[in-house]
């Protein structure tokens, strides 16, 4: 694997400004990184650098998040069918015309939904940690679920601690692995993020929103039968949230796919970077 630099861009979709980081030589085959909940682009800064030797890397911040625009909740839709058109445009605008797809948490109902707009275009699928599967679901959605069932003022209050810096820090990166192998930067970043005037309405929106992903698990799961792209699922094994069940379904849709875990949380790449990169590169190596 050989190294390449990373740039730092933004593009505007339909009046929204859309921050990357793009990385290789655009000749060569694309893959799209698509980060989750409550993180940005960043969380790729140590995987991009192992891929860009050999493949044109473009991973933007969703909207709402990073250093996209975040708009007023009130102003702008925070919908999981919102974020997947503007990212699906951004695909567009980039003339990606066949692409890997990289998904994580947040970012895998975000990138299934652009699947599901151009499945002829997705020449490979990784997921790490970004769940197609009721059987990845933890207790620690009880909260959630019970929002989705009955969206009042206190059950969406019930939610709000999950943005909270302690969750962010505790169970979001340092669940389930050595607390000391996870640099500060990630979370601190994620916290100022957060703390944004207006970030944690949007967040609650995004929360009930939530629903809607599993409610269109049978159609991703039906483009993963129909068009059997070559698929990856790298998981952090101790994730609090996503449980492995969640990784193993996969082989019953795409019974090739193939299952590798880590001994580690949710955000495996805070502690396994190395060892991911290297599953993902020779992956890409052997189907693309």
């Amino acid at each position: 694997m050989t190294r390449s630099h990373v740039l730092y861009k933004t593009e505007l979709v339909n009046g929204f400004k859309i921050f990357y980081r793009e990385a290789g030589d655009p000749q060569k085959p694309n893959v799209l990184l698509l980060h989750g909940f409550p993180t940005s682009s960043h969380m790729f800064r140590n995987l991009i650098p192992l891929l860009a030797g050999d493949y044109h890397i473009l991973a933007p911040d969703l909207p709402g998040y990073g250093l996209s625009d975040a708009p007023d909740h009130r102003e702008f839709a925070y919908t999981f069918d919102h974020l997947g058109e503007l990212i699906g445009d951004f695909v567009e605008q980039m003339g990606l015309q066949k692409f890997a797809l990289y998904i994580f948490d947040y970012g895998a109902p975000v990138g299934l939904r652009v699947a599901l707009r151009f499945p002829d275009r997705i020449s490979a699928l990784i997921s790490q940690n970004g769940n197609a599967y009721v059987e990845g679901f933890s207790k620690e959605w009880e909260p959630w679920q019970r929002y989705w069932r009955e969206p009042t003022p206190e059950n969406r209050e019930a939610c709000r601690d999950a943005l909270s810096p302690q969750v962010i820090r505790d169970i979001q990166y340092r669940h389930g692995t050595t607390p000391e192998l996870v640099s500060p930067d990630g979370y601190m970043l994620d916290i100022a993020y957060m703390g944004r005037p207006g970030a944690d309405e949007a967040q609650l929106d995004l929360i009930l929103d939530y629903r809607s992903n599993v409610a269109l698990y049978p159609q991703f799961q039906e483009f993963f039968r129909n068009f059997q792209p070559p698929t990856l699922a790298v998981w952090g094994k101790n994730d609090p949230f996503f449980l492995p069940p969640g990784a193993e379904a996969y082989q019953r849709d795409n019974p090739k796919a193939k299952v590798v875990f880590y001994d580690t949380g949710h955000f495996a790449l805070e502690t396994h970077a190395a060892e991911i990169g290297q599953e993902v590169y020779t992956f890409l190596k052997a189907n693309l």
